[in-house]
């Protein structure tokens, strides 16, 4: 029972890294570019929801909604003030800009709110249900629900409805696409303001049952990485089911072989994975 637990914590988990990681691989699909600071939005997302609760009062609605609002205004904000340009650039001018980005939103975070952890006050989410035997935070449980339901819906917003034709019009020819009155400026605005409301939403989630300080921006851009490259870049199912597995892994490592062990077990099955299959689980070839 305790090793179904223990499963089950991990699966929750893995929904929100599925959920952030989606929106770094809709920027990867879509334009292929590689958001260093995608980590520092999921970051940034727990802080507005701690900000909204402290000077608020509002509830789990209420501060999710406001970190995927204030990070989706920002992730337009920074395409464009600044990825719109660098695009125009060598790879090198690209990469070196959202990693400067991510420093500045990290080290700007530690000198606003410390380098101390903080939590969430207990939101009416607090507690722990029994669930045919399995002790189940309610946190976590509405967390990694919600995760997978945005995460699905993402999915569907992209290959049902206008607004991701467009997008994905602009990803396959941007000439093609403005031929047909399609502002590829507009789309890829968008899909920065998606991909960063996402990871806002993220944080807020993972904001309800983890404690945090600005250094953990860096963990989940890393994690992000695995579970996109893992799922195949530009693959939101891939993303999905890839955030499954790493989460799973994890936590059966943390169980097995102990905590600090979960992500050397994590890369290395990774590693080798890549190794036999390059372009992920549902990548394209």
């Amino acid at each position: 029972m305790l090793l179904l637990q223990v499963i089950v914590g991990g699966l929750l988990l893995g929904a929100i890294y599925a959920l952030f990681s989606s929106g770094l691989t809709l920027i990867w699909g879509m334009m292929n570019f590689i958001n260093f600071a995608h980590g520092e939005f999921v970051m940034l997302g727990m802080y507005v929801s701690l900000l909204v609760v402290m000077y608020l009062g509002g509830g789990p609605a209420a501060f999710g909604f406001g970190a995927a609002f204030a990070l989706f205004v920002l992730g337009v904000v920074v395409y464009l003030s600044l990825i719109r340009y660098v695009l125009r650039g060598p790879m090198l001018a690209q990469i070196l800009s959202t990693f400067g980005l991510a420093l500045l939103l990290r080290y700007t975070a530690f000198w606003i709110f410390s380098a101390n952890f903080v939590s969430l006050p207990q939101t009416s989410l607090s507690g722990t249900i029994n669930v045919g035997g399995i002790l189940m935070p309610i946190p976590q449980l509405v967390a990694g629900v919600i995760a997978i339901l945005l995460t699905i819906g993402l999915h569907l917003m992209l290959t049902c409805t206008t607004i991701g034709s467009q997008l994905l019009a602009v990803s396959e020819d941007r000439g093609a696409a403005m031929l047909m009155g399609i502002k590829p400026d507009r789309m890829q605005a968008l899909a920065w303001g998606l991909s960063a409301g996402a990871a806002g939403i993220a944080g807020a989630l993972m904001a309800i049952a983890y404690p945090w300080s600005p250094s953990v921006g860096e963990t989940f851009g890393l994690t992000a990485f695995v579970v996109v490259a893992l799922g195949g870049f530009g693959s939101v199912p891939g993303a999905l089911f890839a955030g499954l597995i790493v989460g799973l892994i994890q936590a059966l490592s943390a169980f097995w072989f102990g905590p600090i062990y979960k992500d050397i077990v994590v890369y290395a099955l990774f590693v080798a994975l890549l190794w036999l299959r390059p372009q992920g689980l549902m990548g394209k070839a």
